[in-house]
């Protein structure tokens, strides 16, 4: 990696990221990318422009972009299921999505208690089938992400829909704007961002950890890492735990202890990354306006 698109503040970050890795632009062109999910066995990648109510495609074999969806209800999370179906988050649509191996959309989940929800924003499967989700209110703030509606929850926080059952519970009430999330490789703890910075004063721009308790409910919440640029978005886990997190300089990764060990420089502020290729080494990364990606010595966590 060229010495320009890293930041090493720890020694362990060096062995991640040796030898001539540099950070490749492979797309431009979004106004708001967000939400990348790989797709193994068609070697491409899906993720939102989330203004532009619009999803893309690029094709790895080719290096090729491509709509995907468009309109998109304003999609900002997407993540694979285990059975490779891609499942959503829609501003617009307010609900969680997934498209079936036909290309048909089916709803998982759209209200709670019988009001709709403000507007998913990020989304996980776990290995047990269970869809969890973060519901800020950004895609209800304006018309810009999605379509300006007063809240029917009065609060923002974070679900869970049953495999079996499709019951949607509460697992999580005390955000300001609950919005990335991730497992722990070992699915243990969830990782979940706050950006309520954006809307209070001093507020919150930090990820918290939580215990998974029985597999289907979260203790604990006490404060991973604090984003010294910018906010911290979506993230990921590599195979070892370590956070590989989007910030307003680039990507920040974090040891499990919470150390921030090295950056990835991006020039623009970053939404999102997932890991992808067979080898779960290749690092894409959603810019505000393009398509990233970097190589990493070391494999991302595996997802569902």
């Amino acid at each position: 990696m060229a010495a320009a698109d890293y930041l090493l503040l720890d020694p362990r970050f060096k062995p991640l990221i040796g030898g001539n890795i540099h950070v490749d632009k492979l797309w431009t062109g979004c106004r708001w990318a967000e939400g990348p999910a790989w797709f193994g066995g068609a070697r491409h990648l899906i993720w939102s422009d989330i203004p532009n109510d619009r999803m893309l495609r690029y094709d790895a074999a080719s290096g090729l972009v491509s709509e995907f969806r468009k309109p998109a209800n304003n999609s900002n999370g997407n993540t694979v299921d285990r059975e490779g179906r891609l499942v959503t988050a829609e501003h617009r649509g307010r609900r969680i999505s997934r498209t079936e191996h036909d290309g048909s959309i089916t709803v998982l989940a759209d209200r709670v208690k019988g009001k709709r929800f403000n507007s998913p924003n990020d989304v996980v499967v776990k290995s047990d089938g269970s869809v969890w989700f973060t519901d800020p209110a950004y895609g209800i703030d304006s018309d810009y992400e999605g379509e300006r509606a007063e809240s029917e929850i009065g609060g923002c926080h974070v679900y869970r829909i049953d495999p079996q059952s499709g019951t949607v519970d509460l697992v999580a009430d005390d955000f300001v704007r609950p919005n990335g999330l991730a497992f722990s490789p070992d699915e243990t703890k969830l990782y979940i961002s706050d950006t309520g910075v954006t809307h209070v004063e001093d507020g919150p721009r930090h990820i918290r950890v939580f215990d998974v308790v029985d597999g289907r409910k979260l203790s604990g919440g006490e404060v991973f890492a604090t984003s010294t640029a910018g906010l911290f978005d979506g993230f990921r886990c590599d195979e070892d735990g370590r956070i590989w997190t989007s910030a307003g300089d680039g990507v920040h990764c974090f040891e499990p202890d919470g150390t921030l060990i090295g950056k990835i420089r991006v020039p623009e502020a970053v939404a999102n990354v997932c890991f992808g290729e067979a080898a779960r080494n290749r690092l894409f990364i959603c810019g505000t306006t393009s398509l990233y990606a970097c190589y990493v010595k070391v494999r991302g966590a595996k997802t569902y």
